[in-house]
């Protein structure tokens, strides 16, 4: 029995998203919001390997390797065909993110809504994987896609 006639509804984890399908976006948005976000996950990687004896962090040719010696390696890369950011991570396995910007529905204002890379499959944000398993703090959408709007 519940303890009220009118019980709450389950509260939704931070990670778990409405999204069952990515925004559609052009090629050249998909550049601007992988590359940004990349760029932005290089420059926290890098700032936290400095702290850090136990991560190594490289980024060329658009692949980036994160090394934590007591997890393994992570490999997170871009995949222009299907407009998705691929991760590999020794911990939760591979994942395929999709650009899915929430909260531009028909009663809200166009602009409003919060983008991120999520996985269609269970909702699961790339942000939010990444700050468990990685320790690393990224701005969904307000730090990122404001600078793919420059």
């Amino acid at each position: 029995m519940p303890d009220s006639a009118d019980p709450a509804p389950p509260e939704r984890e931070a990670h778990e998203s409405l999204a069952k399908e990515p925004t559609d976006i052009t090629y050249e948005e998909y550049h601007q919001h992988a590359d940004a976000y990349l760029e932005e996950l290089v420059n926290r990687l890098e700032q936290e390997q400095e702290k850090r004896q136990d991560l190594e962090v490289e980024y060329a040719s658009g692949v980036l390797e994160v090394a934590i010696v007591s997890k393994g390696i992570y490999v997170l890369n871009k995949q222009p065909p299907n407009k998705q950011i691929w991760l590999s991570s020794p911990l939760s396995g591979p994942k395929r993110f999709d650009w899915v910007v929430v909260g531009e529905s028909m009663n809200q204002k166009q602009g409003s809504g919060i983008g991120d890379w999520i996985y269609l499959r269970d909702g699961t944000s790339l942000t939010a994987l990444l700050k468990k398993e990685l320790g690393v703090e990224l701005g969904v959408d307000q730090d990122i896609a404001s600078a793919t709007t420059k």
